[in-house]
């Protein structure tokens, strides 16, 4: 048995409101940690009304502090949009405060649209100093040598797991050639999955930090107790992308029936790579979906991602996925 992590983005439904996502948050990390999950990631996004974790060092920090097992993490924080210095002291910072428990995942995209990036200050190239950023930062976090200038304090010497993220062959690169353990992001960008994950394993570099490739796959699972329901449920995700597609991003949407119908060949087209791979169903034909794709990725962990306008309906659908593991 593999681990099974959660990918959360402290969604935002429809009529609700951040503090209540904040709150759901923390309440879908206690069942996981109750349910076995090895991880509780958040992500780093702006500008969205459906998602509350932009001040994702924050939201890691609530979750933490109310659960007790579990590993916690940013997956990820999008490192061109910060200077290296402080997503050191931040995540050194998290890393005093729960010993042990804490995950930095790092992507380059902006997790905004290109107005909201100029408004982070984001310079549009940054994304192309990524793997130099990173080598920073991973300085930054080793124990301080003598006479060092820059320190980060906290931060320096804090042991804290570093993962590239990717959705591109990019990302497998930069993993391999830093040695870092990677996590591909097929739960919203499938397509080069196989080639990404066989990029990183061939091209691996040993590491102090990897001494060994380690793969990580985002899931799309959205699991209930019949095949219809879970189909049901999936429309709001379906929803929440088509709006984005067509630049009026929303809050979570309630599901709708027979969503395909309401679907212009246009919105099937632009859904398709995105949710292409997505796992829907009652517990049986998430149980196979999951093992076709272990097997198929010969994945070291699976994080699961599942967006769903109800929260208890969300939490029993992280119930069924890993009770069929």
């Amino acid at each position: 048995m593999i681990p099974l992590s959660v990918l959360d983005l402290s969604p935002i439904v429809a009529g609700g409101t951040a503090s209540q996502s904040f709150q759901n948050s923390l309440d879908l990390a206690r069942h996981a940690e109750r349910l076995g999950y090895h991880r509780f990631w958040l992500a780093e996004h702006h500008g969205i009304p459906g998602v509350a974790s932009a001040a994702t060092s924050v939201v890691i920090a609530h979750v933490a502090g109310g659960t007790s097992k579990i590993r916690v993490g940013a997956g990820g924080i999008m490192l061109p949009n910060h200077a290296p210095l402080l997503i050191a002291e931040q995540f050194g910072t998290l890393e005093a405060l729960f010993p042990g428990r804490i995950d930095l995942g790092l992507g380059r995209a902006p997790g905004s649209d290109q107005r909201t990036a100029m408004a982070l200050r984001r310079d549009p190239r940054a994304g192309e100093a990524f793997p130099q950023d990173v080598q920073e930062l991973i300085a930054l976090m080793e124990p301080a040598e003598e006479g060092q200038v820059v320190r980060a304090v906290p931060g320096e010497g804090a042991r804290v797991p570093i993962w590239i993220l990717g959705s591109s062959l990019f990302g497998a690169q930069v993993a391999a050639a830093l040695g870092l353990p990677f996590a591909f992001a097929s739960h919203f960008a499938p397509a080069q999955m196989m080639d990404a994950i066989s990029i990183y394993r061939l091209q691996f570099q040993p590491s102090p930090r990897c001494p060994e490739p380690r793969v990580m796959i985002g899931a799309t699972i959205v699991a209930a107790e019949t095949d219809d329901e879970a189909r049901f449920l999936f429309s709001s995700l379906i929803q929440t992308f088509v709006a984005l597609r067509r630049g009026q991003p929303t809050q979570v949407p309630p599901p709708v029936a027979d969503i395909e119908r309401t679907l212009t060949p246009f919105d099937q087209a632009q859904l398709a790579p995105i949710l292409g791979a997505a796992i829907v169903g009652g517990p049986e034909r998430v149980r196979k979906g999951l093992d076709a794709l272990i097997k198929r990725t010969a994945a070291d962990e699976v994080i699961v991602a599942t967006q769903i306008f109800d929260h208890r309906a969300r939490v029993r659908s992280f119930e069924i996925v890993a009770d069929g593991l």
